[in-house]
């Protein structure tokens, strides 16, 4: 599976942004999704996680609230819909596709990156 991350880019604190992830080359329609950030000088972190159907999700601490991850398995994405956004979620958003259906939250557990969208927010 090969996956492309997009929407990134500069907004304003308090403002929204949406981020897509694409597969390409076959479908990840029964795959468990998630997002990551990594800001610069820090570790890459958990954002979101959502299983196969759409049925489960997660969110680390410091996104609950304000982003939203879903996916549409018919146009086989999952998007990151977020929403007063804060200096401190700069950084760079990645998806990523684990082997299994259900919610996963480690890095160590996806196999399949995208590469990656930047995402700024001006104080």
């Amino acid at each position: 599976v090969q996956l492309q991350a997009f929407g990134g880019g500069l907004v304003q604190a308090g403002g929204s942004l949406r981020l897509s992830c694409a597969a390409s080359r076959r479908t990840f329609s029964n795959n468990s999704v998630g997002w990551f950030r990594q800001a610069p000088g820090k570790e890459r972190e958990f954002v979101a996680a959502i299983n196969w159907n759409g049925g489960s999700t997660t969110y680390a601490d410091s996104v609950k609230g304000r982003f939203t991850i879903s996916r549409d398995r018919t146009k086989n994405r999952v998007q990151l819909q977020m929403n007063s956004l804060k200096p401190e979620d700069t950084a760079v958003y990645y998806c990523a596709a684990a082997r299994i259906s259900t919610l996963v939250m480690l890095p160590s557990e996806y196999q399949y990156w995208g590469q990656g969208t930047l995402v700024t927010v001006s104080s």
